[in-house]
């Protein structure tokens, strides 16, 4: 893959957004989270796949009320003494996460850092699960939806916008500030995502990559003219 070339000043940096699922990774982070807490009995399994299927299936209908999801997905963390939690964490991360790691996925990514570029990781699935996920792909930012913590104790519900939909641009914003930094202020931006749920952070970036895009999204990159780049082949996806 192609190094990038150093294209921004030092005091007008560009950044790099990627979405997570089927764009840097060849699955679902989210559903598979559920999937492996059902398979391992962690979670009453009927309910929990027939539950994960159903929102997994709204999702890409383009029809998920994501608060609605929250409240399904988070209980976990509600209901279970939260070390046990991460433990379980732990052992996701390593059976089923890190076998999707993908050398031209990690090389794309550090591409951008080589550039000098701001990475950040952005999705919608909550922190909790997402936190390690980023660390195993090097990547130093994430905005993900937040799982709400009242006195150390998580409650379920969703703190602030949730990272989805136009709620990314949102997010990028508080993030960019965070930084010192805002749309206008930044050289450049590139925005990476597989999902026409992401158009509206896709339009928002100078340079939109529809990357491994759904059917919906690669019509709607044509439309457009963004750019499409298919990341994983048939052996990476399951």
């Amino acid at each position: 893959m192609t190094q990038m070339t150093q294209t921004h000043s030092k005091t007008a940096p560009t950044i790099a957004l990627f979405d997570l699922d089927h764009t840097l990774l060849p699955g679902d982070s989210d559903h598979g989270w559920g999937q492996f807490l059902a398979r391992k009995g962690y979670v009453d399994p009927a309910y929990h796949k027939e539950r994960s299927d159903y929102f997994y299936g709204r999702y890409t209908a383009g029809t998920l009320d994501i608060h609605e999801f929250c409240a399904f997905s988070l209980n976990v963390l509600v209901v279970n003494d939260i070390e046990t939690v991460k433990q379980w964490r732990s052992e996701y991360m390593q059976e089923c996460i890190a076998p999707l790691m993908r050398p031209h996925a990690l090389e794309l990514v550090q591409n951008h850092q080589r550039a000098g570029h701001i990475v950040a990781l952005t999705t919608a699935t909550n922190d909790f699960v997402t936190a390690p996920i980023a660390q195993m792909l090097g990547i130093d930012h994430l905005i993900a939806t937040r799982a709400e913590q009242i006195d150390g104790k998580y409650t379920g519900r969703i703190a602030g916008e949730p990272n989805f939909q136009a709620g990314k641009v949102i997010r990028a914003a508080q993030w960019l500030e965070s930084q010192g930094l805002s749309w206008d202020t930044v050289a450049m931006s590139f925005a990476y995502s597989d999902s026409f749920n992401d158009a509206p952070l896709l339009a928002q970036a100078t340079f939109a990559i529809a990357t491994n895009p759904d059917a919906k999204l690669k019509q709607m990159a044509l439309e457009k003219r963004w750019s499409v780049l298919e990341l994983f082949g048939d052996e990476d996806l399951r």
